[in-house]
């Protein structure tokens, strides 16, 4: 057995850091998905149909997850309608409303399933437009349209508010 063989099955078994002041309080990850104060997100998606959001206490900046008192921190749970490539940028597009819903893309994260393809930076395209927006993301290089992805957002939010016009 060789390095290169046991690393994929190590990258499968070690869930990728998430930041802690970004994500509900209680959020911890697996390699296949995020648990938000014990309900996990994959089961959510099951449960609820895609796109879907869970809201908890939001974390109180730099004590490394305690809930905070008043602040929510909702998840959206989104599904992935394109990747392409746009001159020398890779592009994600979801299946849902993702203008001004104060996500936190830079802790954008793959679930469903554990990839041990090399991480990319991918731009997430505006809803309604072509273009890519601003807003960066590093993602799986394998990543695929109908694969689930995860993202903490500041602002509480509602499914209705996420799903497409």
């Amino acid at each position: 057995m060789t390095l290169t063989s046991i690393l994929p099955t190590l990258r499968r078994s070690i869930p990728d850091p998430l930041d802690a002041d970004r994500w509900p309080e209680h959020t911890s990850a697996t390699p296949d998905d995020v648990i938000v104060s014990g309900v996990s997100l994959c089961r959510l998606a099951e449960l609820c149909g895609l796109p879907c959001v869970h809201t908890a206490s939001a974390s109180l900046p730099g004590t490394g997850g305690l809930p905070s008192p008043t602040a929510e921190c909702t998840v959206a749970v989104l599904e992935v309608a394109e990747v392409r490539t746009e001159g020398e940028e890779r592009v994600i597009a979801l299946d849902a409303q993702v203008d001004d819903i104060g996500a936190c893309w830079s802790e954008l994260r793959l679930i469903g399933r554990a990839s041990t393809a090399h991480e990319h930076p991918y731009l997430v395209a505006r809803t309604g437009s072509r273009g890519a927006g601003a807003e960066s993301a590093r993602l799986p290089g394998d990543i695929q349209p109908g694969d689930v992805v995860a993202v903490p957002c500041r602002v509480p939010l509602t499914a209705v508010r996420l799903r497409r016009r």
